[in-house]
């Protein structure tokens, strides 16, 4: 999965950029925070993992 693709789908679920980390850019949604990796493709099971984990629709 592309990585904009996985950062549009948080932020259509209100997730708001945090900060930039060295590799990371960290994503949070009142206390809870997500790391996603800063590439061109995240790796389609640790997307599908995320969307899982954060219920994104």
């Amino acid at each position: 999965m592309k990585t904009r693709d996985l950062i549009k789908l948080l932020e259509k679920n209100g997730w708001t950029l945090k900060r930039r980390g060295g590799n990371h850019d960290i994503y949070a949604k009142g206390k809870e925070r997500e790391a996603i990796v800063r590439h061109r493709e995240t790796d389609e099971r640790l997307a599908q993992a995320i969307i899982k984990r954060r219920g994104l629709k």
